[in-house]
């Protein structure tokens, strides 16, 4: 099945991964990318090659992916993602501890510092704590941004019928936390870092 999902996005966006600060190694990594469209994890998912996409689990949002029996299927069964209840009065796990957790056991992590997605007009929303958090508690693993264009356009926001069109997805050069680093400090400059790599002709 994931295949089959991996496959149906590659023809409707035919995605180009453009490594442009790290190489596609096997190593353990924490990839963090900007967020305007549901589709977003299985178009980043699709373009790792097969031994990076077979060890990297989705950061998702719980209350989205078990709100029906196929999305449920989709994303706790298929990718087996590693589900957020982003309510917290509902609650009954840590995030970070989940996300620790799912490192711990060998994964790589697919995460969308916004929180949202962005429908806004500006690039970028300011970045939630859990990139920070992550950080502090596994400091050696890689943050390798990776900036995500077009796919708002291919699923504008309430269609159901995507657009097709070529996608890109640039990954940069790995982040950690500098010891000592404030929380927004590091924020900001994972922000940046991502910003940077939008590309200057599209969104």
């Amino acid at each position: 099945m994931g295949q089959a999902i991996s496959l149906f996005a590659r023809f409707i966006t035919a995605p180009r991964a453009v490594w442009q600060g790290i190489d596609p190694t096997p190593n353990q990594r924490v990839y963090f990318a900007n967020h305007s469209s549901n589709g977003d994890f299985v178009l980043l998912w699709t373009v790792l090659p097969t031994p990076l996409r077979r060890r990297t689990r989705p950061v998702a949002a719980l209350e989205y992916w078990l709100s029906s029996p196929l999305r449920a299927f989709i994303g706790r069964d298929v990718f087996n993602a590693v589900l957020i209840d982003r309510r917290p009065e509902m609650r009954t796990e840590d995030p970070v501890a989940l996300m620790v957790q799912a490192l711990d056991q060998g994964s790589s992590l697919i995460i969308f510092p916004e929180g949202g997605r962005n429908s806004s007009d500006d690039p970028l929303l300011p970045f939630k704590s859990g990139l920070y958090h992550l950080a502090k508690a596994r400091p050696g693993i890689d943050l390798v941004p990776v900036w995500i264009a077009n796919l708002n356009r291919v699923m504008p926001k309430g269609e159901i019928i995507p657009v097709p069109l070529i996608c890109t997805l640039t990954f940069g050069a790995p982040l950690h936390l500098d010891q000592d680093e404030p929380k927004d400090a590091f924020l900001t400059r994972t922000a940046q870092a991502l910003l940077a790599l939008r590309p200057q002709a599209h969104p």
